[in-house]
């Protein structure tokens, strides 16, 4: 290997692993033990116009006062929404009165399928205070923007098969709508009631 070429591997592999301690910090340092991370000044969350499982138009607004649980997944998810969903649901019950508090609250992000009829009957599986919110494609392309939400429909081997990869952290809102933490996928129901509580 010629030296300028060499020079030139040993700069690429010096800017990998500058990002990947970037990454490695952001996963790790900024963590604490209870499956959340706080990162001051971050803009996550905003206005958002949706659609709920009983036909009611919804805005961000009409939830201050209360902490907002947000989730971003969708119906056809064949394993981390569901199993995401049933973690908030246990977290909610954990909670006990407290609950009432604290607004769970489900976003598609496959409008297309996950149409009102649908997104009431999915949500019929889990805590009956969950709030289902669907809308048009620019409507959740708007809400999944301000919080920051990646998804990306998949194709199958149908015309209407697909699936959608989509970001999958539980964002936790405080009583202004401001960003106070998230968890990652794996939390558990415990671990989510505790990080909860410390709002409350």
């Amino acid at each position: 290997m010629s030296p300028a070429a060499r020079r030139g591997l040993i700069i690429f592999l010096a800017g990998v692993a500058l990002i990947l301690g970037a990454f490695a910090f952001d996963y790790w340092g900024l963590g604490d033990r209870a499956g959340s991370r706080e990162v001051a000044g971050v803009s996550i969350g905003g206005p958002f116009t949706l659609t709920d499982q009983n036909g009611d138009i919804r805005h961000d607004s009409d939830f201050r006062g209360k902490l907002m649980l947000v989730y971003f997944g969708y119906t056809y998810c064949p394993d981390v929404c569901p199993a995401t969903l049933n973690t908030m649901t246990a977290a909610m019950d954990k909670l006990g009165a407290s609950a009432t508090a604290v607004q769970p609250i489900f976003i598609t992000v496959d409008p297309a399928r996950d149409t009102v009829p649908q997104m009431k009957s999915y949500a019929a599986n889990f805590t009956p205070r969950l709030l289902a919110l669907t809308g048009t494609p620019a409507e959740i392309a708007a809400a999944a923007k301000a919080y920051r939400v990646y998804f990306q429909p998949v194709k199958g081997e149908g015309a209407d098969d697909y699936s959608v990869d989509h970001s999958a952290f539980v964002y936790l809102m405080g009583r202004d709508g401001r960003y106070l933490a998230h968890f990652a996928p794996d939390i558990g129901a415990d671990q989510m009631a505790a990080a909860i509580k410390k709002y409350l």
